[in-house]
């Protein structure tokens, strides 16, 4: 899976959950995902998917994660976290992505190859 976000271009590796699998079957997906706490972007989805949450502790920056059936979080830096999310997958190489997010608002586009 592919996520752009203006003309840089991340692959993404989905985890084996059925919130993924959903969530892949929802592409290609261009949404605006405003900022939260300078780590992370973040977005309603159209349709809830199914939660499968765990407190993951470390979040790290590239997790792309599911905050109740419905919030998309994309995470640009690693920190503690209490909250559970549900994991989507992982931007391989997440190198410049906070760079390339912002810190505002942007436009993401989530496609298949």
């Amino acid at each position: 899976m592919w996520m752009t976000v203006g003309t840089r271009r991340f692959a993404i590796t989905l985890a084996d959950t059925e919130a993924a699998r959903e969530f892949a079957a929802m592409l290609p997906l261009s949404i605006d995902m405003p900022d939260l706490n300078n780590n992370e972007k973040h977005a309603e989805l159209r349709k809830p998917l199914p939660t499968n949450a765990i407190r993951p502790g470390t979040i790290r920056s590239g997790d792309l994660m599911l905050y109740g059936p419905r919030t998309l979080v994309v995470f640009y830096q690693t920190f503690n976290s209490p909250y559970a999310y549900t994991r989507l997958g992982h931007v391989d190489e997440p190198a410049g992505l906070a760079q390339a997010l912002g810190s505002g608002s942007v436009r993401i586009e989530f496609s298949k190859g």
